[in-house]
């Protein structure tokens, strides 16, 4: 059991870094043994769940890895049916949708739908982010009560930009609203220029999984929001029937 913990925590350090790492700095994140931690890294490059850049030493997350996410895309009966709706709500209003997962106290982005505008949102599948800095995650926090909320949400929140509501008192207060509106949103919270719209999917207890629409500033006068949170209300509302149909 050890072996296993270990070779799942080195894969999380590899995968959550942004750039590959040394020996050395493994061994000081995860204070393994350096022989073992050696030995260990050895084992995952020759299955190719790690790979190692000679030149410099460093490690990072290798192919493997991807094609077993990839499998679990591929796999996931909500983001099989969420898709062919995000589509249709990105045509609807020309605008890059997104399907996140609750990951504790983060979202990970899922599936993504890209706007055929020049000025575009592009995201990447399994990044992610603390809920409490984005549509996505105030959508889902804003599902549970506050005390989970609390629980689920680190004790110091970080700010991603200036705007990120990081006060825990008046983040409750926001989530109190969406709870009532039925949709959250944010506006520069996560990115500058940008605010978002998400709807959370209701198919199961407790909600885990929401869609949203990011839309640059510059485009996001009154009617444009309009008709982006009564698509994704609209959306939400299929995804949510079909999976209910299927027994998810």
């Amino acid at each position: 059991m050890k072996s296993a913990d270990r070779t799942v925590e080195l894969l999380e350090a590899l995968a959550s870094s942004e750039r590959r790492l040394t020996l050395t700095e493994l061994h000081h994140e995860l204070s393994y043994p350096k022989s073992s931690l050696y030995m260990l890294l050895q084992t995952l490059v020759a299955r190719g769940w790690v790979e190692v850049e000679p030149a410099s030493g460093t490690y990072g997350i290798g192919v493997r890895a991807l094609l077993v996410g990839t499998s679990y895309l591929d796999h996931d009966p909500v983001v099989q049916v969420a898709i062919r709706v995000m589509e249709h709500v990105r045509r609807e209003v020309n605008e890059t949708v997104h399907l996140a997962r609750l990951d504790g106290g983060d979202v990970v982005y899922l599936a993504s739908r890209e706007s055929e505008h020049h000025l575009r949102v592009v995201s990447r599948v399994g990044r992610r982010l603390p809920a409490h800095s984005t549509s996505l995650g105030k959508a889902l926090l804003a599902e549970r009560p506050a005390a989970e909320v609390d629980s689920l949400l680190p004790e110091k929140m970080t700010p991603l930009t200036p705007n990120t509501v990081i006060d825990r008192a008046a983040l409750h207060e926001q989530l109190a609203r969406f709870r009532a509106a039925g949709y959250a949103h944010e506006r520069e919270e996560n990115t500058p220029g940008l605010g978002c719209f998400a709807v959370a999917l209701p198919y199961r207890d407790p909600v885990i999984d929401a869609i949203s629409c990011s839309v640059p500033l510059g485009r996001l006068d009154t009617g444009h929001e309009n008709q982006v949170v009564t698509a994704l209300l609209e959306g939400a509302k299929t995804i949510t029937e079909l999976l209910r149909q299927f027994g998810r």
